[in-house]
């Protein structure tokens, strides 16, 4: 399903897998789309420009002397670069301390710059996914869990669906290269969903199916509005 996973993502699983259970997928949001795409460090940039702008007209009409406007729009522009730096690095904390894992039989959201944590959630318990691309190639795939499923939206953020607090959608979020994690994920669910109905045929105890289709290729974008 997919080529070999680099030995550096295995600390992204909760421990040793199970016997016939077998990891597909392992990724890390990049943080340059979470810089375009979750943090808007464009329209950032883009507001302390203006205010920046600002502040050199008036101090342009002050009659000042040229070497101390510079001076002093240094240290406004200081002042605005601060805030910035400190998104960029939360976003290269959030890249680095974030695996996604795909497997036969569940996705593992693995996060947490401060706290870490692992999160498990068996294909068994999702009702949908869905896909937004975005043009750098990136993109992100959130997860609609069946009503019984609670999950924390603020202890997911990032990895969460924008908006959607009352009933949270766990998401894996800027990925690159999203078409592969698609594909993998599109195939382990249609390959557990196959697994799902032989065993209800053979009077198994079946595990609940889900809702509605999980995945169609080329239409899964429709499920994901724009946000």
């Amino acid at each position: 399903m997919s080529a070999a996973i680099p030995p550096r993502f295995a600390g992204g699983l909760p421990g040793r897998l199970p016997e016939g259970e077998i990891l597909l997928w392992q990724g890390k949001p990049s943080a340059a789309a979470l810089l375009r795409h979750t943090f808007h460090i464009r329209l950032l940039a883009a507001y302390f420009a203006l205010i920046l702008a600002a502040c050199l007209a008036t101090e342009l009409r002050s009659g000042w002397p040229a070497s101390e406007i510079a001076v002093a729009m240094l240290h406004k522009a200081g002042f605005a670069l601060v805030p910035l730096a400190l998104i960029a690095l939360y976003a290269w904390g959030i890249k680095r301390s974030t695996v996604y894992s795909i497997t036969s039989r569940r996705i593992v959201l693995s996060f947490g710059i401060a706290l870490p944590m692992k999160i498990n959630i068996p294909f068994a318990r999702i009702d949908g996914a869905g896909l937004r691309r975005h043009a750098d190639g990136t993109g992100d795939i959130p997860l609609c869990l069946g009503s019984a499923e609670k999950m924390s939206y603020f202890i997911l953020w990032p990895h969460a669906r924008p908006w959607r607090v009352a009933r949270t959608e766990p998401m894996l979020r800027c990925v690159p290269n999203v078409q592969e994690a698609t594909s993998v994920l599109a195939r382990a669910l249609a390959a557990h969903a196959a697994a799902q109905g032989v065993a209800a045929r053979q009077g198994l105890e079946p595990v609940r199916a889900p809702a509605r289709p999980v995945y169609q290729p080329g239409r899964i974008g429709q499920a994901v509005a724009a946000e």
